[in-house]
């Protein structure tokens, strides 16, 4: 059991060492592209949903 660990150990070391991490600059690029993403994602899903109900409301009265 304990050799399973170790052999598992050393073998995510050796995987990590391979990983291409990103620089400070491109991490935070990628972070504005995800919020900004959201955003407008968000703004269209709420102006969509505020049709929709305004829609009903016209049709039931309600």
């Amino acid at each position: 059991m304990i050799t399973n660990i170790k052999k598992f150990t050393a073998e995510v070391r050796a995987e990590m060492k391979k990983v291409s991490w990103p620089s400070r600059e491109q991490l935070k690029e990628s972070t504005y592209v995800v919020i900004g993403v959201s955003l407008v994602i968000t703004a269209l899903v709420a102006a969509m949903d505020s049709i929709v109900s305004f829609g009903i409301d016209s049709i039931f009265g309600l």
